[in-house]
């Protein structure tokens, strides 16, 4: 692979994709998109919309005029008077939370990310870890919102299903499942929704993502039970039909003991679900643009944050195929598949004992 730019150029771009992400952070976090969906405004109308003060609204409206994120229907008239809009081909990107190319909550990952740089410096001086918790709201919430549409539709519609016909049917009339590292619930939401005879639990052991997660599940009328928990207690209250692991194995600093309590928490015929990066087969440098990003993710957040706990497997973002199938060994399985299923960043399998 070669690189189709030089590295002052990609410096370049780079900068000012991260100042564009932040402008769709603060587009998201104040209501300034969803102040655009009822059509064309001007600046005042932005303003008043949103709560925000019109200066703010003209600089924001121009600058994702030029981004190219809105458009504009007069570029000559004056700054009070020219409309924008927010086409209907970014709507899904940037205001559309179940929409599934959503990816402005990209942006509340990096602002995440960025106030715990400090942190994440000290930890590589140290050989420490950063804890989930030090990144933030806007990490949390980010993390939770990227996920969401995946975990809302392609969950319950192909990645179940893909476990084969029993699993489905065991759901729809009164299985039980577990998801692990639930964060913030949307994927045990979604499942107790589609299938609302099952006993569905969510576990995680950060109590914010557990506390927003109940929430979520109160608002939308389905019942789930979220515990803030380690996987281990997961054994007391099984057996489970189905377990999940969802964008989580990669970011656990015991996963061989994870697993172990999955597999110990699953009856005769139970299945684990795990979803990780569907990263390449073997490390190769320079990378492709998927391999680059979860590189990026994995120096700066996911690779500190499972230090933070000794001992700690240390695995980072990009966890290969070849290690879900060491740790799986490890923990006990017996059988490992990679389900054939368009995951999009991830790659799925199913562990049976």
């Amino acid at each position: 692979m070669t690189t189709t730019t030089t590295l002052d150029q990609r410096v370049f771009e780079a900068a000012i994709g991260a100042l564009e992400l932040y402008g769709i952070h603060l587009g998201s976090r104040l209501g300034l998109y969803d102040a655009l969906l009822g059509g064309a405004a001007t600046v005042g109308e932005v303003a008043g919309a949103a709560g925000i003060a019109p200066r703010y609204a003209q600089e924001w409206l121009e600058q994702q005029a030029v981004a190219g994120v809105l458009e504009v229907d007069d570029v000559a008239a004056g700054a009070h008077t020219r409309r924008y809009t927010l086409p209907e081909a970014h709507v899904g990107i940037v205001a559309d939370p179940l929409a599934l190319d959503h990816l402005a909550p990209l942006a509340g990952l990096v602002v995440g990310i960025a106030t715990a740089l400090d942190d994440v410096a000290h930890a590589y001086r140290t050989g420490g870890g950063v804890p989930f918790a030090h990144y933030g709201d806007h990490l949390r919430r980010g993390q939770g919102a990227i996920n969401r549409p995946a975990f809302t539709s392609s969950l319950v519609q192909e990645w179940l299903p893909a476990l084969g016909p029993g699993t489905i049917e065991t759901l729809a009339t009164g299985g039980r499942l577990a998801d692990l590292g639930c964060g913030q619930g949307w994927s045990s939401i979604a499942v107790a929704r589609a299938f609302p005879n099952a006993d569905v639990w969510g576990v995680d052991t950060d109590q914010a993502s557990i506390d927003e997660a109940r929430a979520a599940a109160d608002e939308h009328g389905v019942a789930v039970r979220f515990e803030c928990a380690d996987a281990g207690e997961l054994v007391a209250a099984g057996p489970f039909d189905v377990v999940t692991i969802l964008e989580a194995l990669h970011d656990m600093p015991r996963p061989v003991e994870v697993l172990a309590a999955a597999r110990a928490g699953l009856g005769a015929d139970g299945v684990l679900l795990v979803a990780d990066e569907a990263v390449a087969p073997a490390f190769t440098a320079p990378g492709d643009e998927l391999e680059r990003m979860m590189y990026g993710w994995s120096i700066t957040h996911c690779l500190p944050a499972a230090m933070a706990e000794q001992p700690s497997a240390a695995i980072g973002t990009v966890i290969r195929e070849g290690t879900v199938r060491e740790l799986a060994q490890a923990a006990g399985f017996g059988q490992v598949d990679v389900l054939d299923v368009d995951g999009g960043f991830f790659r799925l399998y199913a562990l049976r004992p």
